[in-house]
C-alpha cells in the first residue's frame, strides 16, 4: 500500500455528519429497491408479455451482469470525478429505467432498460463509501456502515411492499411508473442537499517517501484488495441462499406452515438490520473488526446446520431465522471497515467499486448452485452450504487482516499500522 496514510477527515459537527449519512442512505436504498422493480411483478409480466419465467430470470441476469462491469469501471470515474455527479446519474437512470419498464411493450424493450437500470445501479456503493470514508469522522464510520446497510434492507423490503398493492389496485405499469417517480424524488432531494454531497478532490501525490506515486490500477496488486472481492462474493452467495432458498428447504425439512415459511425471511431482514445497529456500536473500534465477523458469521453458520439436520419443531424455525439474521447483521459494519482499511489512499472509490463486484457476481452464480440442490431435492445440503460459505466468510475477514498487515517494505509496514 501506499506509504501515505489517507487524510483523517475532520471532526465536524455530529449533524452534518447525521445528514451526509442520512442522505447517502437514501440514495443506498433506491438502489436495493431497484434491484427488485421486477421480481416481485413475475406473475404480472409472465402473462403481459408471454415469456417464461427463465426469461424473466434472464432480465435479472442482464441487470446483475451489467452492474458488476460498471461496478467495477465507476470507482474509477469516482475517483477522478468525484461522487456527488456519478451518484446524481446513477438515480436519474434508474428513475429512466423504472419508466421505460413502465412503457415497454416487448420482452426485448424490458430487457434494454434492464441494461439502464444495471448501469445506474452500479454506481452506488464506490459512490456511497467514498462520501462515508472521506466525510465521516472515524468516530462514526460504525454508525455510518450500520445505517447504510440497513437503508439497503429497507429499499428490499419496500419494493414487493410498495409494487405488489399498486399493482393490484391500478395495473404494473402504475407501480413501476410511481417506482420511478420515487427515484427521482430522491434525486431532488440530493439536489436540493448538495453542498452536504460535494468532496474536494485532492490531487494524488506524485511522489512518495518510497519514491514516485503507483498507478491508478496500483491498487489491483494488494492481496487485501481481492481477499475483499472474494469475501464479497461469498457474502452475496450466502444471502443467495438464504434469500431465494432457505425458506423453502426449511419448509421441506421440518413441514413449516406455507405462511410462516413466508415470514422467515422477512424475520431475517428486520433481525438483520437490528443486528447492524449493535454492530454499528461494536465497530467502534476497528481493532476488533475481525473477532466481530467471526462471532457473527459463527452463530449463523451454527444455526444453519441446526436448521439443516437438527430434528426441531416448525415453531422454532422463524426464531432461528431471526438469530441468524441477527447474527449476519452485527457482522456488516465491520465487513464495510475491513474494506476502508485495505483501501491506499485516494483510491477509495476504485476499490470500493472492484470489491463491491463481488457481491454482483456472487448473486448471479449462488442461485445456479442453490437452485441444482433444491431440484435434485437436497434441502439439508443448502443449509450445509450456506453454512460453509458463512465459515469461508471468517477465515477470509482474517486472511484479509493478514495480507494487510503483510510489509512490502519497512515504511509501508509503518504506514499500515
Amino acid at each position: 500500500m501506499s506509504s501515505l496514510a489517507a487524510p483523517t477527515p475532520p471532526l465536524r459537527p455530529a449533524r452534518q455528519d447525521a445528514q451526509l449519512i442520512g442522505l447517502v442512505g437514501m440514495a443506498h436504498l433506491i438502489s436495493h429497491f431497484s434491484q427488485l422493480l421486477l421480481a416481485p411483478l413475475f406473475p404480472w409480466l409472465k402473462d403481459a408479455f408471454t415469456v417464461s419465467y427463465a426469461e424473466l430470470g434472464l432480465l435479472m441476469t442482464i441487470f446483475f451482469v451489467v452492474s458488476c462491469i460498471v461496478q467495477a469501471a465507476s470507482g474509477f470515474v469516482v475517483d477522478r470525478f468525484g461522487p456527488r455527479p456519478v451518484l446524481f446519474a446513477g438515480l436519474a437512470l434508474l428513475g429512466l429505467a423504472a419508466w421505460g419498464f413502465a412503457a415497454s411493450h416487448s420482452y426485448w424493450t424490458l430487457a434494454l432498460f434492464a441494461v439502464v437500470a444495471g448501469v445506474g445501479n452500479g454506481v452506488f456503493h464506490p459512490v456511497d463509501y467514498t462520501l462515508l470514508n472521506r466525510k465521516v469522522h472515524p468516530s462514526r464510520l460504525g454508525h455510518a456502515f450500520s445505517v447504510h446497510g440497513i437503508t439497503g434492507s429497507l429499499g428490499w423490503a419496500l419494493a414487493p411492499a410498495m409494487l405488489v398493492p399498486l399493482t393490484l389496485a391500478y395495473g404494473w405499469r402504475v407501480a413501476l411508473f410511481c417506482a420511478g417517480a420515487l427515484a427521482f424524488v430522491v434525486l431532488a432531494v440530493l439536489w436540493l442537499n448538495r453542498a452536504q454531497l460535494a468532496l474536494d478532490l485532492a490531487p494524488a501525490p506524485k511522489t512518495s517517501a518510497t519514491g514516485p506515486a503507483e498507478h491508478s490500477f496500483a491498487f489491483m496488486k494488494l492481496p487485501a484488495v481481492w481477499m475483499c472481492f472474494g469475501f464479497f462474493f461469498f457474502y452475496a452467495a450466502a444471502l443467495s441462499g438464504v434469500q431465494l432458498f432457505a425458506p423453502e428447504a426449511a419448509r421441506l425439512l421440518h413441514a413449516v406452515p406455507v405462511d410462516w415459511a413466508a415470514m422467515c425471511l422477512t424475520i431475517y431482514m428486520v433481525c438483520s438490520a437490528g443486528g447492524m445497529v449493535a454492530g454499528g456500536f461494536l465497530a467502534s473500534d476497528p481493532a476488533r473488526c475481525e473477532r466481530i465477523i467471526g462471532a457473527g458469521f459463527g452463530a449463523a453458520a451454527t444455526i444453519a446446520i441446526v436448521i439443516g439436520f437438527a430434528d426441531i419443531p416448525a415453531a422454532a424455525v422463524p426464531v432461528l431465522f431471526g438469530l441468524m439474521g441477527f447474527g449476519a447483521g452485527i457482522a456488516g459494519p465491520s465487513r464495510d471497515l475491513i474494506v476502508k482499511r485495505a483501501s491506499p489512499p485516494n483510491a477509495t472509490g476504485r476499490v470500493y467499486g472492484v470489491v463491491y463486484s463481488g457481491l454482483d457476481i456472487g448473486q448471479a452464480i449462488a442461485p445456479l448452485v442453490f437452485g441444482t440442490l433444491m431440484d435434485l431435492h437436497h434441502p439439508s445440503l443448502v443449509w450445509l452450504g450456506i453454512a460453509i460459505v458463512q465459515g469461508v466468510l471468517i477465515v477470509n475477514a482474517f486472511n484479509v487482516r493478514g495480507a494487510r498487515r503483510t510489509p512490502r517494505s519497512a515504511p509501508q509496514s509503518a504506514a499500515a499500522a
